[in-house]
């Protein structure tokens, strides 16, 4: 049952979650919602809580405490309501590798309780989605990790849920099936599906309407892509490529005017104050040390940097207060 206090623009309420696994804390007091038709980022390290989380918001666990309202109903007093009303995705695909594409297409339809009369335009269009006709006789376990992704994709939706958990999808999947899978997500929300995917990859984060920063059970930020990268990071951001970042590493930490060092790939981003003598200084420091500097450029910060510097912020708080 629909709770009259919920708006019926809001398909995601959040209230105070709490979860607990004896004494550990995988979800600390968090609090958010998501408007109808918009797509939600949880972004985070693995162990960060993102998938616990959403099992939460499925019905699948219960919350130690907190209220939580998916599509106005609350999880916890009646987690079989919330499932009708939702799809569900894991990064595993959820899929049977040993039935065919069309039987487990026909096997989800029959969980999900979609009408026979439906079915078959249903399963139509989740081939035509995933890219199958004419493959529906072929074993799962013979597919490719892009079209076992959109497969699961069309699995989770042939009962046309407004609401639709994500978790972790990309998982394992190339850069270019990532990509489709992403425009996939953005037709569904244009057709007012509520979306909420969990990933590692920094990078889509600019796909999302909103994101979640989420990192040891904690909600860091939850703002859009463009405000988020409009952050102040309290400083100027510089790129350094080296010869040895380790030893770069050792050497910028605690130096004059830096602020914070992290590595980035093969290069360092380096928050310093905002001093024009600031990169001189440390191309004079790596120097003196022989480190072969490449490259040392001033550069606009990513979700990356904002997420990075967040979360040493918030473990530094935790340290000073604990």
């Amino acid at each position: 049952m629909r709770d009259p206090a919920v708006s019926d623009e809001v398909a995601i309420r959040v209230d105070n979650l709490v979860k607990r696994f004896g004494d550990f804390v995988a979800i600390d007091h968090i609090s958010f919602q998501v408007e109808r038709g918009k797509i939600i980022g949880f972004l985070g390290p693995n162990g960060a809580g993102k998938s616990t989380t959403i099992r939460i918001l499925c019905g699948l666990l219960r919350p130690t405490e907190g209220r939580v309202f998916v599509a106005g109903i609350d999880v916890a007093r009646d987690p079989e309501s919330v499932r009708q009303h939702i799809g569900y995705m894991s990064q595993k695909f959820s899929l049977y590798s040993d039935l065919t594409v069309l039987e487990n297409l026909q096997f989800f339809g029959g969980i999900y309780r979609v009408p026979k009369n439906l079915l078959p335009e249903r399963i139509h269009f989740a081939l035509e989605m995933a890219g199958l006709l004419g493959r529906e006789n072929a074993l799962v376990s013979t597919l490719a990790g892009g079209w076992k992704q959109r497969l699961g994709l069309g699995c989770a939706i042939l009962h046309r849920p407004p609401i639709l958990f994500l978790d972790e999808p990309t998982s394992g999947v190339d850069p270019e099936s990532r990509r489709r899978f992403w425009d996939l997500i953005h037709s569904l929300s244009d057709a007012n599906v509520t979306i909420v995917v969990s990933t590692h990859y920094m990078d889509e984060a600019e796909y999302c309407n909103e994101i979640a920063l989420i990192d040891r059970g904690r909600l860091l930020a939850l703002e859009s892509p463009s405000t988020l990268k409009a952050r102040n990071i309290g400083g100027d951001l510089l790129a350094l490529e080296c010869d040895d970042i380790g030893k770069a590493i050792r050497l910028l930490k605690g130096h004059p005017g830096v602020r914070d060092v992290a590595a980035f790939g093969n290069r360092l981003h380096i928050i310093v104050d905002r001093d024009k003598g600031a990169s001189s200084a440390i191309a004079n420091t790596l120097a003196q040390h022989t480190v072969l500097v490449k490259r040392l450029d001033q550069i606009e910060p990513t979700i990356d940097d904002i997420f990075v510097q967040m979360v040493g912020a918030e473990r530094d708080s935790r340290r000073a207060n604990p």
